[in-house]
C-alpha cells in the first residue's frame, strides 16, 4: 500500500513539474512574441546589467542603429507599464524601433523591480541606475549624453514624469550601480496616462479602488495610500516640479478609467506654474491603451524640436 501511494505521490509530482514547466514555457513564448525581430539596421546589446547584482529585473537593452545619421545620437529610453507588478522591458521594443529609422536615435528598454519584489523607492532608484549606466557609457555606443528622452505609459508613465523632476533631487538618487557619480537627468519627457498624485486617484470613479490595501498604488507603497500621505507625496512628481525641469509632453485618454484623466491636468498645471514646458495631448475618446502611428508622430515632433533634429 505503501508502495502505491509513493507511486501516486511521484505521478503527481511529475504531472505538477510539467505543468509548471509548460507554464513557464508558454509565459516565456508569449513575451518573445512581443519582442519584434530587429531589423537588419539596428543590433542590439541585450541583457545589460546595469546594477552588477544578476536580477534580471535590473537590467536593460540597448538599440544601436549600425548606419548612424550623425557621430552621437540622442536615445530614447522606454519603461514599461503594468500597474508596477507586472510586464518587463521587453514590451518597450516594439516602441522605440520606430523611431530608430533613418538612423537618428539609439533605443534603449528598462527593466526595474516589482512591487511583488520591492517597494518604493526602489523602482525609481532601479530607472536613475540604467540611466546613469546609458550617460556612463555614452562614449562607447555613440550616445549624446544630453539628450537623452525617456518615454513610457502608465505606471511608466508615472516613473518617466519621476525622471524628469528629480534629476536634481539627491535623495531620489539612490546607491545602485558602479555609476553612483554620473548625473541622472534627463532632457526630455514622453507621459503617456501616468498616475501623479494617488492620493486623488479616487477622485473620479473608474474600475479600481485606489484607496484599497491591494491596490496598484497603495502596493507600491507599502500599505493603503490614505494611511500613508508621505510615502505618496515622495512617490508623486508633483512634489518635486522645478523650473529646470525637463520638458514634457503628456497624453492622456479622457475616458481612462484606470488611471483618471485628471492626474495627467494635474501635472500639466504644476509644470505650467512652475514655467517647465509641457504639452498636454488629449484623446477626447482614449481609454487606457493608448499608441499608434498617429501618437508615434506626436512624440516624433516633440522630440525633433527638443533635440533639434
Amino acid at each position: 500500500m505503501n508502495g502505491s501511494w509513493t507511486t501516486r505521490v511521484s505521478c503527481a509530482a511529475v504531472l505538477v513539474f510539467v505543468a509548471v514547466s509548460s507554464s513557464a514555457q508558454a509565459e516565456d513564448e508569449g513575451r518573445r512574441a512581443n519582442r519584434p525581430r530587429l531589423p537588419d539596421s539596428v543590433r542590439g546589446v541585450l541583457n545589460v546589467d546595469y546594477v552588477g547584482d544578476q536580477n534580471p529585473r535590473q537590467q536593460l537593452d540597448l538599440f544601436l542603429p549600425r548606419r548612424p545619421a550623425a557621430v552621437r545620437l540622442p536615445v530614447l529610453v522606454y519603461i514599461h507599464g503594468g500597474a508596477w507588478r507586472s510586464g518587463d522591458r521587453h514590451a518597450g521594443r516594439g516602441r522605440v524601433l520606430p523611431f530608430m529609422v533613418g538612423g537618428r536615435f539609439v533605443g534603449a528598454t528598462i527593466g526595474y523591480r516589482l512591487t511583488g519584489e520591492a517597494r518604493w523607492p526602489a523602482q525609481i532608484h532601479d530607472c536613475k541606475a540604467a540611466i546613469r549606466w546609458i550617460r556612463a557609457h555614452a562614449d562607447r555606443y555613440g550616445i549624446d549624453a544630453d539628450r537623452i528622452a525617456v518615454y513610457g505609459h502608465s505606471a511608466g508613465g508615472h516613473l518617466v514624469a519621476m525622471l524628469g523632476v528629480t534629476g536634481g533631487v539627491r535623495e531620489m538618487n539612490g546607491q545602485l550601480g558602479p555609476h553612483t557619480n554620473v548625473s541622472s537627468r534627463v532632457a526630455a519627457v514622453v507621459d503617456f496616462c501616468g498616475p501623479t498624485d494617488f492620493l486623488k486617484m479616487n477622485d473620479v470613479p473608474g474600475k479600481i479602488d485606489h484607496d484599497a490595501a491591494d491596490s496598484p498604488e497603495s502596493q507600491l507603497v507599502g500599505g493603503k495610500i490614505q494611511d500613508h500621505p508621505d510615502r505618496c507625496r515622495n512617490a508623486s512628481p508633483l512634489t518635486y516640479v522645478t523650473r529646470d525641469d525637463a520638458p514634457f509632453l503628456v497624453v492622456h485618454g479622457a475616458r481612462d478609467r484606470l488611471v483618471p484623466y485628471l492626474q495627467s491636468v494635474l501635472l500639466r498645471t504644476a509644470l505650467k506654474r512652475a514655467r517647465v514646458p509641457v504639452k498636454l495631448v488629449t484623446v477626447p475618446n482614449g481609454g487606457h491603451g493608448l499608441g499608434g502611428q498617429e501618437h508615434d508622430l506626436l512624440i516624433q515632433r516633440f522630440l525633433e524640436r527638443q533635440f533639434k533634429l
